[in-house]
């Protein structure tokens, strides 16, 4: 180390060399869902011409050679000298970090990118860029190439073409820097599905070049449409979908005059227990909710409450009911279209500012007291469904209090047949929830007792997919998993007080197994979602089959493997045990196989798409069987090794 630490120690960092020397800082990381990133920036830009309304057809191309083509037929991007800089704008905006249209409130009153740094980290992040342009009737090229450097400059190709505007890009990810992934078309066409239905009436085109499938998705009522689909796997408690859009001029923050603020909303109760609210700002998925969540929510309980009294439902010595009795069972969708919108922190998870709060708590009262007074027969179904949620929520509280406890660390209110670690440092330990007594009793055994935790579950916990909260709250193995994990359960989880930086499932390799592993994690996203959100939770992969030649032993996680092996003994005299289950091993072996953190193989639980996961639980874990057995049969035809 030089201890000289003057001016010339201090290096800037010019044009786009920041993002390709920290990626993470523009597009979150390098992996798969950074990759995936890269699209919705260019794609971000052809919806905001869509919310300006100048596009209505958006096309987005898998090419086969890995690249990516954005297509819409918007104004185009400008190809006009800037005067200060002396360049066309569209270079600047590929190669200049925040420079862009959204700064001007003339060119963009909403916009989903507000910062000018999309196009631009895409060009950074690319071994070649292609854009195209078609203005004014005619058609324009710019190419760039090694992470952003231009390669061709701007260039006229064809006059009169009497072509429609637009824009094209083509990029082609730079892979020295981002991880090697492929495409993963069910991530793209997911969020494709979310902007169609977000846009109203935007058509926007999925093309993938490698397996020759084209979809195309365009929504005449949006966000109706899109509450069908989410109920349609919990069945709906009604027919109607309450849905309304407001539009206002207000005094915004950071804005010198009023500017039009766009609330857009739908939503219905069904049968489950399960609350899917979901919120968007400008497109954006506001995963941590914010204003226009509190709004809503405050708006449905006033009206439920006052219409309960009205209708004698309740009385006035009664309980009220509270924000988590009216969610219960809800689904909906908030979308904001917000020229300015401030957001807590640095994700656009969560969205601040208190303009959109009372505007949506206003809006939301009068829609569903309209709804309410117009439609008595579902009117009554929804209060009598919010009462049953806020009694189950009164009998189950004591329980819910029976599992907080006063310090993370407080071993006296741990299960009895917890055998927890010995550090205090939440940080380093982890927690193995194990299958059955035999295979508890081994893993206690052969564990490193300072950091890894045992708690073995007796046989199958609830499906809380379709169980009343009295009887979650009732279960002996889910109160034992909720206290030995330590941070509560529901709206009063605590990720900060987790006891354990990693819940690591850990069952047997057959059906039951694998039935087992499902209903755990069902129970972790509905009731402690922050962990598999925050990446907590791990699937142990103990080995399928012992591979042993004379004193030689190899263990085989895969068929894959084991067919190696076999191949490479091939001439001498071996022997393979299949494992059904977790007993079936000593100690030293779970050890040595599944549980030493140098050798074991754990596989990560993580998102990429909330609300595609909440259908996915909600089909094969919910009361209805109908759309169940549909599944089964269209997805019949890909089961392999199947355990029956």
């Amino acid at each position: 180390m030089n201890n000289n630490y003057n001016s010339d120690s201090i290096v800037q960092l010019e044009g786009l060399e920041p993002v390709r020397v920290r990626p993470g800082m523009y597009i979150g990381s390098t992996d798969s869902l950074g990759l995936h990133h890269l699209i919705w920036e260019i794609v971000d830009n052809s919806i905001d011409e869509a919310m300006a309304g100048y596009c209505n057809k958006i096309i987005i191309t898998i090419k086969k050679d890995g690249g990516i083509i954005v297509k819409d037929n918007g104004r185009g991007i400008p190809v006009d000298i800037n005067s200060k800089t002396g360049k066309p704008g569209v270079e600047m905006v590929f190669t200049e970090l925040h420079a862009g249209g959204k700064f001007n409130k003339n060119s963009y009153s909403v916009s989903g990118g507000l910062h000018g740094v999309g196009a631009s980290v895409v060009n950074a992040l690319s071994s070649k860029m292609i854009v195209n342009i078609w203005k004014d009737n005619k058609y324009y090229e710019i190419s760039f190439a090694n992470g952003g450097k231009v390669s061709k400059p701007l260039t006229m190709l064809q006059d009169n073409t009497n072509l429609e505007n637009g824009t094209q890009v083509e990029f082609h990810p730079d892979f020295t820097i981002m991880e090697k992934n492929d495409w993963d078309f069910n991530i793209i066409s997911n969020r494709v599905k979310q902007l169609a239905y977000l846009n109203k009436s935007l058509e926007i085109v999925l093309v993938n070049e490698i397996n020759d499938k084209t979809i195309s998705f365009k929504n005449e009522e949006g966000l109706s449409n899109w509450i069908e689909e989410i109920n349609k796997e919990k069945e709906p408690l009604y027919s109607l979908i309450t849905s309304s859009k407001v539009e206002k001029v207000i005094e915004i923050k950071g804005l010198d005059e009023p500017a039009p603020i766009s609330i857009e909303l739908a939503f219905q109760y069904n049968k489950s227990y399960n609350t899917s609210i979901y919120s968007f700002c400008n497109n954006i998925n506001t995963t941590e909710g914010g204003c226009h969540e509190e709004g809503f929510k405050f708006g449905l309980q006033k009206i439920i409450n006052s219409y309960a009294l009205e209708k004698k439902f309740l009385k006035e010595k009664d309980d009220k009911i509270s924000k988590e009795d009216i969610t219960e069972g809800l689904a909906a969708i908030i979308s904001v279209k917000h020229p300015n919108p401030i957001y807590e922190g640095q994700t656009k998870r969560k969205l601040g500012g208190n303009d959109v709060r009372p505007i949506i708590s206003d809006m939301t009262q009068e829609i569903l007291q309209k709804f309410l007074y117009e439609n008595p027969t579902e009117a009554e179904l929804i209060i009598k469904k919010c009462i049953l949620a806020r009694d189950a929520r009164k009998k189950s509280q004591e329980v819910r209090e029976a599992t907080r406890r006063k310090s993370p660390f407080s071993s006296n209110s741990l299960p009895g047949k917890l055998a927890d670690c010995t550090t205090k440092d939440p940080s380093i330990s982890e927690i193995y929830i194990v299958e059955g007594d035999s295979a508890g009793g081994s893993a206690k055994i052969g564990r490193d007792r300072f950091f890894q935790a045992i708690l073995p579950l007796k046989g199958k916990i609830l499906n809380v997919e379709k169980a009343q909260t009295t009887s979650i709250f009732g279960n002996n193995e889910i109160i034992d998993l909720i206290t030995a994990i330590g941070a509560g359960v529901g709206n009063d989880f605590d990720i900060e007080k987790l006891r354990y930086n990693k819940i690591i499932i850990m069952t047997d390799a057959d059906v039951d197994g694998a039935h087992i592993r499902i209903l755990l994690l069902t129970f972790l996203f509905r009731y402690m979602y922050p962990t598999i959100e925050n990446g907590n939770v791990f699937i142990a992969q103990p080995p399928l089959y012992k591979f042993s030649v004379g004193k030689m032993v190899k263990y085989a996680y895969d068929d894959q493997t084991l067919n190696e092996y076999k191949e490479e003994y091939k001439t001498q005299k071996y022997n393979v045990q299949r494992y059904k289950g977790l007993g079936e091993m000593n100690p030293e072996q779970l050890w040595e196989t599944t549980m030493d953190p140098k050798n074991r193989l754990l596989l990560k639980v993580n998102i990429e798409d909330a609300m595609e996961a909440d259908k996915k639980f909600s089909l094969l874990m919910g009361e209805e069987v109908k759309p169940r057995k549909e599944f089964i049969e269209e997805n019949a035809k890909y089961v392999k090794n199947l355990d029956i």
